[in-house]
C-alpha cells in the first residue's frame, strides 16, 4: 500500500497567503467558508459576485468586502474560482481572464474544468487546486472550533516556481493544516471525487435508502418505521464508521446486526453492482460524464430539475419532514443555515 505524505501547518509558510490579495469568486457552500476562514486568518479577501446576486447581502453582513467579479479580480494575486462547475468556464473567460494580472495564481477547489479542458488558463498563470474533503459548512464550522477539514492540493501549472507553496499556504489558511493535507493531481482528485459522489456518497447511498424505504412500505410496514430504519439511523452508523472504520461499527452494534450485515450485505451489493461501479468509473475516466453534464447544463438542466422535483415529492421526504419536526435538536445542530450561506 502506498504511503501518503500528510502535510500540516508546520510544513507551510502562512505568510505567503497573508501577503497576497485574494479574490474568492462565489459565495456558496465552499465560497463562504473559504472567504471567512481566510479573513479570520489575516488574509485580505474580496468576494466577487455577479450583479444582483442574493449572496451579496450575506457576505456584507458577515463583514466581507464584496465587488463585481471583474473588479474583485483586478489587482488580485490569487483568484479562487468557487462558482458551480457548470458556470466556471463562462465566468473565467468573460470576467476573470481579461482582468487577471500577469503572473497571478488561479485556484480551484475541484479539478473538473481543468482536467476536462473546459478552461485552458493562460501560460503565465500558476494554476493550483485546494480541495477540502468536506462540504463548505463543515469547513467553516470546524475552523470556528479550532480544527479543520482535510484537504487535497495539486499543481497544474507552476509558471512562477512557487505554486505548490502557495497552494499549501492557502490550504492552511482555511484550516486544513490542522487536519492534514495530501498532495495529488487534478486528474486523481476529479476522477475519484466524481466516482465517490455518484457510486457511493450521493447516488449509491441515496438510492439504497430509497430502495430500503420502499421495500418496507410495500411490505405493509409504516412509513415512519421505514424512515427510522433506512434513513434516520444512517447517521448513527456513519458516525461510528467515521470515528473508527467498519471495525468500529461492528464492535458497537449488536451481534445480530453484525451477522445480518455479513450475510445480506454482499447479496445486495453483489458482483453485478461492482461491475456497474466499474462502468461508472470508466464513463468518468473517458470524459463521457463530463460531456453529458455540460450538455445537461447548456439545455437548462431539465433532467436534473425533474429528478430533483420527483425526489422532493417522495414519501420518504414527506414523512421525514414530519418526524424531524418532532426532534428539535436536529435543527438546533444543523450544518446548513440558508440565511447565512
Amino acid at each position: 500500500m502506498t504511503t501518503i505524505n500528510m502535510l500540516y501547518d508546520k510544513d507551510a509558510e502562512l505568510s505567503i497567503i497573508q501577503g497576497m490579495k485574494v479574490a474568492v469568486i462565489g459565495y456558496g457552500s465552499q465560497g463562504h467558508a473559504h472567504a471567512l476562514n481566510l479573513r479570520d486568518t489575516g488574509v485580505s479577501v474580496t468576494v466577487g459576485l455577479r450583479a444582483g446576486s442574493s449572496s451579496g447581502a450575506k457576505a456584507e453582513k458577515a463583514g466581507l468586502a464584496v465587488a463585481p467579479v471583474s473588479e474583485a479580480v483586478d489587482g488580485a494575486d490569487l483568484v479562487m474560482l468557487l462558482v458551480p462547475d457548470e458556470l466556471q468556464a463562462k465566468v473565467y473567460y468573460s470576467e476573470v481572464e481579461p482582468n487577471l494580472k500577469q503572473g497571478a495564481t488561479l485556484a480551484f477547489a475541484h479539478g473538473f474544468n481543468i482536467h476536462f479542458q473546459c478552461i485552458e488558463p493562460r501560460a503565465d498563470l500558476d494554476v493550483v487546486m485546494v480541495a477540502p474533503k468536506g462540504p463548505g459548512h463543515t469547513v467553516r464550522s470546524n475552523y470556528q472550533q479550532g480544527g479543520g477539514v482535510p484537504a487535497l492540493i495539486a499543481v497544474h501549472s507552476d509558471a512562477g516556481s512557487r505554486a505548490r507553496d502557495i497552494a499549501l499556504s492557502y490550504a492552511c489558511a482555511i484550516g486544513a493544516g490542522t487536519a492534514g493535507i495530501i498532495e495529488t493531481s487534478f486528474r486523481e482528485e476529479v476522477e475519484t471525487d466524481l466516482f465517490g459522489e455518484q457510486a457511493v456518497l450521493c447516488g449509491g447511498l441515496a438510492e439504497l435508502i430509497l430502495a430500503g424505504f420502499e421495500t418496507l412500505v410495500e411490505a405493509g410496514y409504516s412509513p415512519e418505521m421505514a424512515y427510522f430504519e433506512c434513513l434516520h439511523e444512517t447517521k448513527l452508523i456513519i458516525d461510528l464508521i467515521y470515528e473508527g472504520g467498519l471495525a468500529n461499527m461492528n464492535y458497537s452494534i449488536s451481534n445480530t446486526a453484525e451477522y445480518g450485515g455479513y450475510l445480506t450485505g454482499p447479496k445486495v451489493i453483489d458482483a453485478g453492482v461492482r461491475e456497474r461501479m466499474r462502468e461508472a468509473l470508466g464513463r468518468i475516466q473517458r470524459g463521457e460524464f463530463a460531456r453529458e453534464f455540460v450538455q445537461e447544463c447548456e439545455s437548462g438542466q431539465l433532467v436534473m430539475k425533474a429528478i430533483r422535483r420527483r425526489q422532493r415529492e417522495h414519501p420518504v421526504e414527506q414523512v421525514g419532514e414530519h418526524l424531524r419536526a418532532m426532534m428539535p435538536w436536529i435543527a438546533q445542530q444543523r450544518l446548513v443555515d440558508r440565511d447565512v450561506n
